[in-house]
């Protein structure tokens, strides 16, 4: 166990601040006594930590809201005590069959031969000493070895241990015909719980053990009916929890409420999507039974595409949606369902806490709050193909302030927007133009299909192809609409823009040295027709920002006073030198910097911020963006818990980042309607910043790889030489262009755009 945790306890109570008692009702909670749902953390936090571990339970009491509930599924060891486990098999997730390779046994459950490591074979000193490990790949294994199994009396120690707050333990009893089969009561270790213990809610799948209970438990004890799946048979009933479902009259004459797989409240078809909710819900509040929804789990596979990989987003489907609320959800995340509850729920529809941040330099201490823009990348493509028109059209709906265009040029010189020069990236170029890939090594070191090469009439019968970057990790992005929508020429997308209500556009500019020698302009393309659309001028309220990584695209449109230029920094830095900050600010006003730059990251674990290199962006008065930001939990360091909305509060709150860029403005925009979005506690919790370190802190010496080498710090070269960054092996850290080898150097033509021909 050791002496570190209490250190990194300590960081969550001061990062989570003092917790206020539950609420009393308010306007709004559809649950069954009007007050806020529970939430009900599954074996602690299991969905970062070995579950139901000293430090799963701990840690949920800690990062979650006062009144969390700590779930424990009960096994029974031979002499009669309880244990909290998942899994009746403990070979699951442990190292007895490594302590006692040769008491492993089977069993017959619910009518299957079954082979393991079972807790009934062990007493229950032998239990305690069982190390429990990590059993679902998508979770750090960091923390293996070191968490031992608990019984029911050591969470409940635990429990009483936390001075000023009150926590409530839920037994599930899942097996008791079993244990019963060989000799060991449920019914007899619940009824014969101390008084002290907090335990408040007790339930079960099997009938007539929970019917037994009844009258037998204390007064304040809920019982709670556990349904399985619907085709399953009930042990005692001999029905199926189909079946059981239309009969909840026969579940109220026992138990308090019910708890139910999420599906059966709010069906999936066999795409993902959502289907209609059923009345479920409704019907057992009618006849005054709870509901609690089960299932839930940041990195779900199976996650409604409907929620966009944004799990606070699934939480607020089951609780804030007009019908009804559950009554609690039982979670291996307790800190996302905290922050659904407290600081999403109910801000639908609300206005933006603060304004965006303005054009110009930072705005220094004691200015006026502010936000960061949320700047889309190709547009909401997340939900749809890349810069098409849905992808735009959906970015305005989710929130976003400003929509980019990374203008491309057909060989026939159209300017269209698309989110890589190389078709395959995002269309299906290579089911018709398959003889036209080719290798341009001053763009990328591979084959592709490249917007240069074709007619703009023959882009125009390409479809858009949604591919997200996991997709080989079977986390697609809204499949249904794979190849929905339209390509936009640059026109086409000014006048939408101008039309819609945000703050304003960024342009996209990339291979202008190369394209100039096909015959092409882009810059004088861009140029121009942002004149044409009016942009220009003063009256104007949109804001144009103009990005680049080449030096000397950025330095034409100094003819632009309005316009905010923005350098792309397409490689890691920790820190820039004060005379590269004083290069930069000779041709922009902004710079982008990778994720990666922005927090240091070892592994899948965040190492620290880089704090000197915004702070020294800042004071020489340049605004920074930080991007690109994705929703899937494979994109996201392990500190952010798979949890999206933590990486934007900490690009906000922690890196003090001017914009944030993401392929999922939806996300950032219900952060920013929160009242948690100024990281001041709100009703008790708040949605608080990754602590870089914490994690590392209780890894398992040897279980994270060495740190890698320090980024460099940016020097004036390496802006008027940038190269792609070499393609990494870890997916979290790829780009959207990056090189295989060494690229010859180019030359770097000047551009001077001829204001009077603007006008034309």
């Amino acid at each position: 166990m050791g002496a570190r945790y209490p250190l990194v306890f300590l960081i969550l109570l001061l990062l989570h601040g003092t917790k206020a008692a539950p609420d009393p009702p308010v306007p709004g909670w559809l649950t069954l006594s009007g007050r806020r749902p529970v939430v009900v953390a599954r074996g602690g936090f299991s969905g970062l930590l070995p579950e139901s571990g000293q430090l799963a339970y701990n840690f949920a009491m800690h990062s979650s809201v006062c009144d969390v509930v700590l779930f424990c599924d009960l096994q029974l060891s031979s002499d009669g005590v309880g244990f909290c486990h998942s899994s009746l098999r403990l070979d699951n997730s442990s190292d007895i069959a490594q302590s006692f390779p040769n008491r492993g046994s089977t069993y017959q459950v619910n009518g299957q031969d079954v082979q393991g490591w079972f807790s009934l074979d062990f007493k229950s000193k032998e239990l305690h000493d069982i190390v429990l490990s990590q059993n679902i790949l998508s979770r750090p294994n960091t923390f293996d070895k070191e968490q031992q199994l608990l019984s029911l009396d050591n969470v409940v120690q635990s429990v009483l241990a936390q001075q000023g707050e009150v926590h409530a333990i839920w037994v599930n009893i899942e097996y008791n015909s079993f244990f019963m089969e060989h000799g060991l009561s449920s019914e007899g270790y619940i009824v014969g719980l101390p008084k002290e213990f907090p335990v408040t809610h007790v339930s079960s799948p099997e009938f007539a053990f929970l019917k037994g209970l009844s009258g037998k438990v204390r007064s304040n004890i809920k019982l709670i009916f556990r349904f399985l799946r619907e085709d399953l048979v009930e042990p005692t009933t001999k029905r199926t929890y189909g079946e059981l479902l239309k009969d909840l009259k026969s579940i109220k004459a026992f138990a308090s409420g019910i708890l139910v797989p999420k599906q059966f409240i709010w069906p999936q078809n066999k795409d993902m999507y959502l289907e209609p909710s059923t009345s479920l819900v409704k019907d057992a509040h009618a006849l005054g039974l709870e509901v609690y929804a089960s299932g839930f789990a940041n990195d779900d596979p199976c996650m409604s595409y409907n929620y966009s990989y944004d799990p606070s987003a699934e939480i607020l489907q089951y609780i804030d949606n007009s019908e009804f609320s559950v009554d609690g959800v039982l979670t291996d995340n307790p800190p996302t369902a905290s922050a659904a509850l407290v600081c999403m729920a109910h801000t639908k529809g609300n206005p933006f806490l603060f304004p965006p941040v303005k054009a110009g330099p930072p705005p220094g201490e004691g200015e006026n709050s502010t936000r960061p823009l949320i700047i889309t990348h190709n547009g909401a493509s997340g939900v749809f193909s890349d810069s098409t028109d849905l992808a735009y059209q959906q970015a305005v709906k989710d929130g976003a302030d400003i929509i980019d265009c990374w203008v491309r040029m057909s060989k026939d010189g159209v300017a269209f927007c698309l989110g890589s020069t190389d078709l395959n990236s995002s269309t299906t170029a290579a089911t018709t133009f398959l003889g036209k890939m080719t290798t341009v090594n001053e763009i990328q070191n591979k084959s592709g299909i490249f917007s240069f090469d074709l007619l703009w009439s023959e882009i125009q019968t390409l479809k858009p192809n949604l591919i997200g970057p996991f997709a080989d990790a079977r986390l697609e992005r809204n499949p249904a609409a794979k190849n929905a929508g339209k390509f936009v020429t640059l026109p086409e997308f000014l006048d939408f823009a101008k039309a819609s209500n945000i703050t304003g556009i960024l342009m996209g500019i990339e291979h202008a040295t190369y394209l100039i020698t096909r015959g092409l302009d882009v810059v004088d393309a861009v140029s121009k027709a942002l004149v044409k659309s009016g942009y220009d001028k003063e009256t104007c309220k949109q804001r144009v920002l103009v990005q680049s990584e080449d030096a000397q695209v950025l330095t034409a449109f100094k003819s632009f006073p309005k316009f905010q230029r923005v350098l792309t920094i397409e490689f890691d830095i920790r820190d820039a030198s004060k005379p590269s900050v004083e290069e930069i600010l000779q041709f922009a006003n902004a710079v982008k910097l990778r994720r990666s730059s922005a927090a240091r990251v070892n592994g899948f674990f965040l190492e620290g911020f880089t704090d000197s290199l915004v702070n020294r962006l800042h004071a020489g008065g340049l605004q920074v963006y930080v991007g690109v930001l994705r929703n899937e939990f494979m994109n996201l360091a392990f500190d952010y818990w798979a949890d999206p909305l933590v990486e934007v509060a900490t690009d906000t709150l922690s890196v003090g980042a001017d914009g944030l860029v993401t392929e999922f403005p939806a996300t950032a925009a219900a952060f920013f309607r929160s009242p948690c979005s100024t990281g001041q506690v709100y009703m008790g919790y708040t949605i608080s910043p990754a602590e870089p370190g914490g994690l590392l802190m209780l890894a398992v010496n040897g279980s994270v790889p060495p740190a890698p080498p320090p980024a460099p710090v940016l020097e004036p070269q390496d802006i008027l030489q940038q190269q792609l960054p070499v393609c990494p092996n870890e997916p979290m850290f790829r780009t959207f262009r990056c090189r295989l080898a060494q690229e010859k150097a180019t030359g770097k033509p000047e551009y001077n755009i001829n204001l009077a021909s603007l006008d034309g």
